[in-house]
């Protein structure tokens, strides 16, 4: 067994009347209940017309219903591409294209925009819900009574691509990540074995599952473990129900980004939980978690809190601290590599030693083979026999890992990845933009915030107001820039490129010379 398919088979029959996913105030799913959920919509899925090797978009709040559905596109060897609700139609359009979508699966009050951009290059739409957990998934395409006989005979292969995601890229488009059953199904075991998760664990998804982070650390593991997740009623985070589920599900741990981590602990802070369960730890990754922040939820929690680092090319988990009684975890580390090789290497390939900087590479069977139709991509990135993340670290020593800063250009909001070029394209095809460029700027609450500097076409009245309504309407909510800067010049070095880094400098001195001293009269 060496699917993640055949895992979660063999989690339902030795777990079966285990509670698995929980709706919060409706109702809750076994692991048995969700195997026959996941192959009677697999059966419906194959009568719908889907083929091993199709690619399957999903677009969905967390949901039950697309829970049941991921796994169900994976189940009849289809591809699934999860992708974020709050994208725009042009956004929609991209991703649909660019992962080859032959269909478009929402729930039951569907998406507008992913709509449109699916109608408007050709691929058909359809809609999931459950009623109950009895009858099963409703899909509007077929009719609930297709004969489950079908999908018994499907075999699952581990060299099947089972998700599909998009990693920003610094190039000029975001890069399309293929990733198998067996890199899922070893990221799943790497993530149980460092948390020593199990059939007594519980926890609430408080992360997006269009993303490996929550998809992986909090979902997929849990189940493959035999443990329990619970689904917020709102359909994402929520900051006032958070501690109520926790308590209601008897979790016993939690995974976020640090922003939540700082919503939660404001909240408690601000207004105190009388009761908060004993949780065995809190897990952070996705973006790094400065110590003072660790200390407090530390003290506010008292549970000890384990930092991660992980990347949609790995399945999620590459290094993590490890829990109390495995070894001490370390303030402004990411810990140590979890089932697989990890190096620091130089330009020229060449093993650094402890304490040296160089950029962090990696190998092992949760990698990917290599991004989607992208070969210049993949030969820089898998260099000397490693794949290289384009992050620089250094190894303490003890063997931890510490990160000092990335290679390349993206943007980390919160945990959330933008390509300042995708932003850039976005700001140039404005009729009165004649130069643009976007960067990231220090962020108390989301580590990073997206600015841009825009040089107006000779004799135009663009002004930052405009430039912030045009970039709302062109990008989804997380990718617009908070503060516009409008300029007649930018910094170049002395071969006339824009350095992104060279331009924050500039505006931030700008903001900062304008602002009163901190420690003013």
């Amino acid at each position: 067994m060496n699917t993640l398919t055949g895992l979660l088979k063999h989690v339902s029959k030795k777990f079966p009347d285990h509670r698995a996913i929980s709706v919060s105030g409706k109702f809750d799913v076994t692991h048995s209940q969700l195997d026959r959920l996941i192959d009677h919509a697999a059966s419906l899925l194959l009568a719908a017309g889907v083929t091993p090797g199709d690619v399957v978009a999903l677009t969905f709040p967390n949901t039950v219903e697309y829970v049941i559905m991921f796994l169900a596109v994976i189940r009849v060897r289809a591809t699934a591409a999860p992708l974020n609700a709050a994208y725009t139609a042009e956004e929609f359009e991209f991703y649909l294209s660019d992962s080859e979508s032959k269909l478009l699966l929402t729930s039951g009050s569907g998406n507008d925009a992913a709509q449109l951009a699916a109608s408007k290059i050709g691929i058909r739409h359809v809609t999931s819900e459950l009623r109950d957990v009895e009858s099963g998934i409703h899909l509007s395409t077929t009719s609930d009574s297709v004969s489950d006989v079908k999908i018994s005979s499907v075999v699952n292969e581990p060299s099947d691509v089972a998700l599909f995601l998009h990693t920003s890229g610094t190039t000029s488009r975001p890069k399309g990540v293929p990733l198998t059953q067996f890199n899922l199904f070893s990221s799943v075991n790497n993530i149980k074995s460092v948390y020593k998760l199990s059939d007594t664990d519980s926890t609430v998804i408080v992360l997006p599952l269009f993303h490996v982070h929550g998809l992986l650390a909090g979902l997929l593991s849990s189940l493959g473990a035999g443990g329990a997740v619970a689904l917020p009623a709102a359909g994402r985070f929520s900051g006032t129900t958070f501690w109520a589920d926790m308590i209601k599900f008897k979790a016993t741990w939690y995974t976020a980004v640090p922003t939540i981590h700082q919503i939660i602990l404001e909240r408690q802070l601000s207004k105190p939980e009388p009761v908060i369960p004993k949780l065995r730890f809190i897990r952070s990754c996705s973006a790094s978690l400065a110590p003072i922040i660790l200390d407090r939820l530390e003290e506010a929690f008292k549970a000890p809190v384990l930092e991660a680092y992980a990347m949609t090319e790995a399945s999620h988990l590459m290094a993590s601290n490890p829990l109390p009684e495995d070894g001490p975890h370390v303030p402004g580390s990411v810990g140590k590599p979890v089932g697989q090789e990890m190096a620091i290497l130089d330009e020229n390939g060449v093993e650094l030693k402890n304490g040296e900087k160089g950029e962090v590479c990696i190998r092992g069977p949760n990698v990917t083979s290599g991004y989607k139709n992208n070969p210049e991509a993949n030969k820089s990135a898998f260099l000397f026999g490693w794949f290289h993340t384009g992050d620089i670290g250094c190894f303490d020593s003890d063997g931890y890992l510490h990160l000092v800063g990335r290679i390349k250009e993206m943007i980390n909001r919160g945990g959330e990845k933008i390509s300042p070029i995708e932003v850039d394209a976005v700001l140039l095809s404005h009729p009165d933009v004649a130069q643009a460029v976007c960067f990231g700027v220090p962020d108390d609450k989301y580590g990073e915030e997206i600015n841009c500097a825009v040089i107006p076409r000779e004799g135009s009245n663009l002004d930052e107001e405009e430039v912030s309504r045009f970039c709302k309407k062109n990008l989804a909510a997380f990718k617009v820039p908070k503060k516009v800067f409008i300029t007649d010049s930018v910094p170049k070095t002395a071969t006339g490129k824009i350095q992104r880094r060279i331009v924050a400098e500039h505006f931030l001195t700008r903001v900062s010379a304008a602002k009163v001293p901190k420690f003013g009269a």
